[in-house]
């Protein structure tokens, strides 16, 4: 569908409001016949009481000669005739001009022939309503084209000529309305900013042209054999609405079509250049049940391409998308938080057996913007992914030193604080340095410091791992083997690393007293360690019954909801206070 034709058959709404600014809105023909109606009363009445010169009327008591009512009747026939033209325009100005003008030989005939001077005021009047209603008239014009100039440039993009994005939208929402099935199309061109940066934005501007043009043409021709609509949403990117498609074959052909005709050479100013572009869509009803959330599914589609930067640049939207647009606003979040040092902790404390608190182990925390806490189980698999990891780990580490050492300094010299280390993290060449600089500036001695590190660097990446943990060991940190038995680590590695504790992972402390093979495994993984000479913990313990367990078995120390849940600081300080 062109521009043009969408002006004339989809702009209902944007031209009715505009032409609010216009009295005749809302008028109707019953309207027009009632002032005609007056105009030819008020007529019959001017001649009538003109033609009786010494006749009385009687008016509220008072006798008035009944030719003075003659300018009564003439300025409401003129009124009338003024009326036609501002609320009719073109038609109302045809017949104020034709009822007018032929008032006026019966006029001049009055005044001319049967010498009734009366009648000269009623010339002038006719004259001056005549320049009125002209004026009127004009103007009206001069408005009706302004407002079509507005209404034009109120779904046109200025720089391609092609409908923008409120047009779109208003096309979508009467094709839904009418319950018809059809696609959106999100397009968005690759590495564009690149020729901005590099030829100019005048170079630029002359590609976006080209480019619609190219696709306008498409459309317009129908050469994909469905009904197009293409738009320009903004800079770099534009959007199709595709109709009257059978089949899923069909549309992905339509859209190919655009696909095809981008990658065109397009050469400007004697420069060529090669587009491509990302295509995202969704087909209504079948995704989304309203425009907007369609244009959202679309442009979901679309993101997703540009993020996983695949070779296939047309992607139809799907709901595991939703996971995937989801994940990069945590993402996002992770970002700001790090950049504006929002990056939270809290700590959990650990205890021996007999209740003596341990230390604490030092869990990230980070806030949405609503003030709520996002889980660790969602962000903290995104960190990972993203990359972050090892810089919110030490940002975790700073804070939870800072106020560690004010801990060892007011009395707590036995306790631990117990840090998780990521793959990333722990692999990084500088990671030594890194922890001996925070611990310096906190005046924390290296032995009241523990380390965790997930039981799969062992397989993972055991020879750069073993030697950083040496490290780590040499200079008196203590090292912890997180998840324990939910790997597969193998005893030889295990024996291999100087590690000082391991932990046992919930999920088995969870299952301990319902499976006696759980709680079996449980016991076996205590004696492995305390075989290796190593010290457990068991994470996750929420009930009596498996604190008894754990105590029969010969668990070292407990970490969990029933002797404590993770704790602000000012909490945390309390409870070494106690």
């Amino acid at each position: 569908m062109s521009k043009d034709r969408y002006v004339l058959d989809s702009n209902k709404n944007i031209d009715d409001t505009l032409k609010l600014i216009s009295i005749h809105k809302g008028v109707n023909k019953g309207f027009f016949f009632m002032l005609l109606g007056l105009y030819i009363v008020s007529a019959i009445g001017t001649v009538r009481t003109s033609h009786s010169p010494n006749d009385i009327t009687f008016i509220l008591g008072y006798s008035v000669p009944t030719f003075a009512i003659t300018g009564v009747f003439s300025s409401l026939g003129h009124i009338c005739i003024i009326c036609l033209t501002v609320f009719f325009r073109k038609t109302g100005y045809i017949t104020s001009m034709f009822l007018v003008i032929s008032a006026l030989p019966g006029l001049l005939v009055n005044i001319f022939i049967r010498h009734r001077h009366v009648n000269l005021p009623g010339i002038f009047t006719s004259l001056l309503t005549i320049i009125a209603i002209t004026v009127i008239f004009l103007n009206n014009r001069r408005i009706e084209k302004y407002q079509q100039r507005m209404s034009e440039e109120a779904v046109t993009d200025s720089l391609t000529g092609l409908p923008n994005r409120f047009a779109g939208k208003e096309l979508m929402d009467e094709i839904t309305a009418a319950n018809e099935r059809f696609a959106f199309v999100s397009v968005d061109l690759n590495n564009f900013k690149s020729i901005n940066d590099t030829m100019g934005h005048a170079v630029g501007d002359k590609v976006l042209v080209e480019v619609a043009d190219r696709w306008k043409n498409l459309a317009d021709t129908n050469q994909t054999g469905t009904a197009d609509f293409v738009s320009r949403l903004s800079a770099d990117e534009y959007s199709l609405i595709i109709r009257n498609f059978k089949t899923d074959l069909d549309l992905l052909r339509s859209i190919k079509a655009y696909k095809e005709e981008l990658e065109k050479r397009i050469t400007i100013e004697d420069c060529d250049f090669f587009m491509t572009a990302c295509f995202g869509y969704a087909v209504y009803p079948d995704d989304a049940d309203n425009s907007g959330a369609l244009f959202s599914a679309a442009d979901t589609a679309m993101h997703e391409i540009k993020r996983a930067n695949s070779s296939n640049c047309i992607l139809r939207y799907t709901q595991n998308l939703n996971k995937t647009e989801m994940k990069m606003d945590i993402e996002r979040k992770i970002r700001a938080a790090i950049e504006n040092d929002a990056i939270l902790f809290n700590l959990q404390p650990q205890y021996d057996i007999n209740h003596k608190l341990r230390g604490f182990e030092a869990l990230a925390r980070l806030k949405d913007a609503d003030g709520s806490f996002i889980s660790p189980a969602e962000f903290i698999p995104v960190a990972e992914e993203a990359g972050l990891i090892d810089v919110l780990d030490l940002c975790v580490f700073k804070k939870a030193a800072a106020f560690f050492g004010e801990v060892i300094r007011s009395g707590g010299e036995d306790l631990t604080l117990s840090i998780n280390i990521s793959v990333r993290h722990l692999l990084k060449n500088t990671f030594i340095e890194e922890i001996k600089d925070v611990l310096d500036v906190n005046s924390i001695p290296p032995k009241n410091l523990e380390i965790e590190i997930t039981e799969s660097i062992m397989i993972d990446s055991a020879g750069k791992a073993l030697e950083c943990v040496r490290d780590a060991k040499n200079i008196g940190i203590k090292v912890a083997i997180d998840d324990f038995g939910t790997g597969y680590s193998s005893l030889s590695y295990l024996n291999q690393f100087p590690a000082s504790l391991i932990k046992i992972d919930k999920s088995f402390i969870d299952g301990m007293n319902t499976s006696e093979a759980s709680k079996q495994y449980v016991a076996t993984i205590i004696s492995i360690g305390h075989i290796l000479n190593l010290e457990v913990i068991s994470e996750g313990v929420e009930s009596d019954d498996q604190l008894d367990t754990l105590k029969d078995i010969g668990c070292d120390f407990i970490q969990g909801y029933i002797w404590g849940r993770p704790l602000p600081p000012e909490e945390a300080r309390k409870l070494v206070c106690a």
